[in-house]
């Protein structure tokens, strides 16, 4: 896999403000989206991780900057990398391009907790297939 995970998505009218503008909040449901694709391509099932190794992620912490808007039925393409992996913690820089205009990058960080939502280290084979997609 390469160093970056592309993931494309359609701006939906229920994505928009009464412009036909992406509305702002919804870039961070569509990286949500795109981190839970890039799960599922390197072999993690999120179910199956609190499961057998009471393990989830939670988002601690994201910036966002907004370099252009999107539009009603534009294609967008999400990219996600790690810039960033502690052992409890991962941080991912994400994108959304239509074509080739940035739209908006973001800083995420993610930490691995119980599910009493205590921080807890990120289950090693998990971690494994994360540093292999890195």
């Amino acid at each position: 896999m390469p160093s970056d995970f592309f993931w494309n998505i359609r701006v939906y009218y229920e994505d928009t403000d009464a412009g036909g503008i992406v509305y702002y909040a919804n870039y961070l449901k569509f990286f949500e989206r795109a981190r839970t694709e890039w799960l599922r391509a390197i072999g993690v099932n999120q179910h199956q991780l609190l499961q057998e190794h009471d393990a989830m992620f939670v988002v601690k912490s994201v910036s966002a900057d907004y370099h252009a808007p999107a539009k009603l039925d534009d294609v967008l393409k999400l990219t996600l990398r790690i810039e960033k992996m502690g052992r409890a913690s991962i941080q991912f820089v994400q994108e959304a391009w239509n074509g080739e205009q940035l739209l908006n990058t973001a800083r995420v960080k993610v930490g691995c907790v119980d599910s009493s939502l205590r921080p807890r280290a990120v289950p090693d084979a998990v971690a494994s297939l994360m540093r292999g997609a890195a």
